[in-house]
């Protein structure tokens, strides 16, 4: 560890790391809908039967999301993340050979489930991350950079998938993400620490995180303090069950849905949408499909400043987490115009300004950091995401079956738009006022039965 009295900026280095992360996730996740096009042609695979392989990567997604939580709360961040990606590169070089599989649907349906469970520790693991590297005051933008990661993805990754996909053959796609996935596996292996291991980290830099409200104990703990003492470390039924009695949690997981459902849309269906209904090539729509997501990027970044300056500015939280979410979510909505216009810049028109919004309402993993008990915050952030992901479930079947039976993307469009609505409500309605939950002991639990003592006489 650095000792000198300037302060380093570590933490920056190891946002940079998480972003890289969940950017190579969101690739991961969105091949199928660049490879999806060919893959039908070649392979015979229905439009509902499309929607259910996006669909399933969901499935495992949140169905192991809360148990990723816990073995990130466990084992520590590092381990569940190296693990995670590590394997699901391995899998999605899989996906490249399923041509020389008898069943093909099966085995797609299998591998897009392993995706889903390997990918799932990425966002708990984060949300502990950001808690125990930056102080409250830097969350918000923290928390937009990190989320900021699925827009540089579809920005980067798209054109080169597009490109690998006409140039090579679909099979391509799979077999470079993966290789590409290993490596980046074993770069976070070798240079991940937590803040009070951390080489590149000087005490000054510790101080300030810890000052601002950063937990930078918060993953020592594989059984040890930061004075080297055993430490139980585990949380009971109890304690996941008062996350599903705090009104202002129920709203933000809510939320999280519905940011989410758009989010799923532009990462299984666009460009699909773009080639179908506005008749692009491949080649076009994943180059075309890179504009919307440099759009959110720069909305998801913007956000994450203003809400740290309004908070630092106002001191309060809830207004500095709000107000951006609020803003953007309500222009995400505009993705709905697109069925009332015809150009092709029109289109990209307003589903870059819609992308823009989404990124600048994207705020969920700092109001994670803000609210997520400090003893469960891995698995407050599963089950967040968790929720969050069952629209990746949902979504995509919904507008397969839309296509099946309409033809058309008009009205998908506008299930998709309305749920930016949805979520600023949620925040406004349900959720309430911003700040961490504290967990109270099952003795102190108003429900909980009080002992008595028996009356000497």
């Amino acid at each position: 560890m650095n000792t000198p009295h300037k302060k380093t900026h570590a933490r920056y280095f190891i946002l940079a790391m998480i972003t890289l992360v969940l950017t190579l996730a969101t690739g991961d996740r969105a091949t199928l809908s660049v490879a999806g096009l060919d893959m039908q042609r070649d392979l015979g695979i229905s439009s509902i039967e499309m929607g259910y392989l996006f669909s399933v990567f969901s499935w495992a997604y949140v169905i192991c999301m809360t148990p990723a939580g816990w073995v990130s709360d466990k084992f520590g961040s590092k381990l569940a993340m190296f693990l995670g990606v590590l394997i699901w590169s391995i899998v999605t070089i899989g996906m490249g050979f399923v041509s020389y599989i008898s069943l093909i649907i099966p085995a797609l349906l299998i591998l897009r489930f392993l995706l889903g469970v390997c990918e799932a520790p990425v966002g708990p693991s984060a949300g502990r991350i950001i808690a125990a590297w930056f102080p409250s005051a830097e969350r918000g933008v923290a928390g937009a950079i990190f989320n900021s990661a699925q827009y540089v993805s579809i920005a980067v990754f798209m054109p080169l998938m597009g490109w690998l996909c006409h140039t090579f053959g679909w099979q391509h796609v799979f077999i470079i993400m993966g290789l590409l996935g290993m490596l980046v596996a074993f770069l976070w292996n070798k240079i991940f620490h937590v803040p009070m291991k951390h080489p590149w980290v000087n005490q000054a830099e510790l101080e300030h995180i810890r000052q601002g409200g950063g937990l930078i104990d918060l993953d020592m703990a594989l059984g040890q303090d930061t004075q080297g003492r055993p430490v139980k470390k585990s949380a009971s039924w109890y304690d996941i069950g008062q996350l599903f009695k705090s009104r202002m949690l129920i709203g933000i997981f809510i939320a999280q849905y519905c940011i989410n459902a758009i989010t799923w849309f532009f990462m299984s269906w666009f460009p699909i949408y773009l080639v179908k209904e506005r008749g692009l090539t491949i080649l076009q729509a994943g180059m075309i499909a890179s504009v919307p997501a440099i759009c959110g990027l720069a909305g998801g970044i913007t956000s994450g400043y203003i809400s740290d300056w309004l908070l630092k500015k106002t001191n309060n939280l809830s207004l500095a987490r709000k107000g951006p979410i609020t803003f953007g979510l309500t222009l995400s909505a505009t993705m709905m115009l697109c069925n009332y216009v015809q150009t092709e810049s029109m289109v990209i028109f307003f589903m870059s300004l819609a992308f823009f919004g989404k990124g600048f309402g994207s705020l969920g993993w700092a109001v994670v950091a803000d609210t997520a008990p400090k003893k469960i915050i891995g698995i407050t952030g599963g089950i967040f995401n968790s929720i969050g992901n069952l629209s990746g479930i949902i979504t995509p079947v919904v507008i397969g079956y839309v296509l099946s039976m309409t033809g058309s993307f008009q009205l998908a469009l506008i299930f998709v738009g309305s749920h930016g609505i949805i979520a600023v409500l949620s925040y406004w309605v349900i959720v309430g006022k911003i700040k961490r939950l504290e967990l109270t002991s099952l003795a102190l639990s108003p429900t909980a039965p009080v002992p008595t003592t028996k009356k000497l006489t």
